[in-house]
């Protein structure tokens, strides 16, 4: 069974406010679970932040990577 996977779509989100409703959302991810972000834009600042941050607690793996949507699967180890 697969744990149920959380969708984010933070293109709505004020900027400043993005990337800690990222976090939070992951915070709150159990070991195994992820989150899907859905964003118009590589969110690659966000993965330098995660790797500075949560460094050994998550994986990142491109869903789709634009040129208009780009999904973000994020696990919590």
């Amino acid at each position: 069974m697969t744990p149920q996977t959380l969708e984010l779509d933070v293109r709505a989100i004020p900027p400043r406010e993005k990337h800690p409703s990222i976090f939070r959302t992951f915070d709150g991810l159990s070991s195994g679970q992820a989150m899907v972000i859905i964003n118009d834009h590589d969110p690659r600042p966000l993965r330098y932040q995660f790797m500075a941050e949560r460094a050994d607690s998550f994986d990142w793996q491109y869903e789709a990577e634009g040129p208009e949507i780009w999904r973000v699967r994020i696990s919590r180890r």
